[in-house]
């Protein structure tokens, strides 16, 4: 089969071109390199001893787009690309617009102007906002709180929209939890640009000496420990729930959702001390306030994914943070050195 794989020389992109590779699939990948390094990419090509066709292409650019498709062969697409920090959607909401959502459009107008109508689309937990009835199902009412979050949900609407309008399309929506950890090899992994907005790469950088401290945002919530409660997921075990789905959608009509998650919820503090141990090394922590929107626990029902997909996740916080380290102890600048992170 001929991917191709928007966003694939991202974190979690580049691990899923990494599986299809692996599993003889042909991947074409087109990135932006806004948030990501073509470097993943050589990586992913010395792991699996073939490389990835990469074209350095936005979706914002339909006429450069539009000569990918014009090549032909395809028969899936798997998309990752979008911009994903929250904090970031909150202060320039039309940049998170404009990129992820017109992006996705120019994306989906393409493959129906070339009769490709097989879609997998990275989704996100976020689109559930603040709801607390866990675990989140996927019929839950999505109410997201951020324009990241958002842009993820008419994404969704839009592509229900049209799976209803003609039913050619096979499309998987994948809502996604916390994803942590690093191929095992150490060679690829987590690379964010600036300050990390997630918890596992904002602790491995404490780690290697890049930060002074974790700052843990709330320890009165109504948990064990009074932190908060997220589902982490292996970006390795994530990158196989892709290839789940596609296989699935080679045999289904219509439009399907699936949370990916592994059904646990781990506190702020649970996480860190299973990093201290895995790093071998004291993490020092400061407690802040909590952060507006943030829920006291959130993990998923994985059980849909395990009914329809055979798919469910395998590796423990304890392989994550051990992974995750290899990635950040033997790269501890990214893809860069520290003269060209500088």
């Amino acid at each position: 089969m001929k991917v191709l794989v928007t966003g694939g020389a991202g974190y979690i992109g580049s691990h899923t071109t990494l599986s299809l590779l692996e599993e003889g699939h042909e991947v074409v990948v087109v990135d932006n390199l806004m948030n990501s390094d073509a470097e993943s990419l050589v990586r992913v090509a010395r792991i699996a001893g073939r490389k990835p066709d990469f074209r350095p292409v936005d979706l914002l650019d339909e006429i450069a787009l539009e000569s990918i498709f014009a090549e032909g062969g395809f028969s899936a697409v798997i998309h990752f690309a979008g911009l994903k920090a929250v904090g970031e959607s909150v202060e320039m909401p039309l940049k998170y617009y404009r990129n992820n959502v017109v992006g996705t459009l120019n994306l989906i107008s393409a493959m129906e102007k070339h009769n490709l109508r097989t879609l997998v689309f990275s989704s996100s937990a976020t689109v559930y906002g603040s709801n607390e009835n866990v675990p989140l199902k996927e019929e839950c009412e999505m109410n997201a709180t951020n324009p990241y979050g958002r842009t993820k949900q008419q994404i969704e609407d839009i592509l229900t929209d049209l799976a209803e309008s003609d039913s050619r399309w096979r499309i998987a929506l994948l809502r996604y939890f916390n994803p942590a950890g690093a191929h095992e090899s150490g060679l690829i992994g987590e690379d964010p640009v600036g300050i990390p907005n997630n918890l596992l790469p904002f602790v491995s950088q404490v780690a290697v000496g890049r930060h002074s401290s974790v700052q843990v945002f709330g320890d009165d919530y109504p948990t064990p420990d009074g932190t908060g409660v997220r589902d982490y997921i292996h970006v390795v075990d994530l990158a196989f729930g892709h290839l789940a789905a596609l296989r699935y959608l080679e045999s289904n009509l219509g439009v399907f959702r699936w949370n990916l998650g592994t059904g646990r919820g781990t506190s702020v503090l649970e996480v860190i001390d299973a990093f201290a141990a895995a790093a071998a090394r004291e993490i020092p922590t400061t407690i802040a306030s909590r952060r507006s929107g943030d829920a006291a626990v959130s993990y998923a029902d994985p059980s849909l994914a395990w009914k329809q997909l055979g798919w469910s996740a395998e590796r423990s916080i304890s392989q994550m943070c051990e992974d995750h380290w290899r990635w950040q102890s033997s790269n501890p600048h990214g893809y860069k050195t520290a003269s060209q992170k500088s």
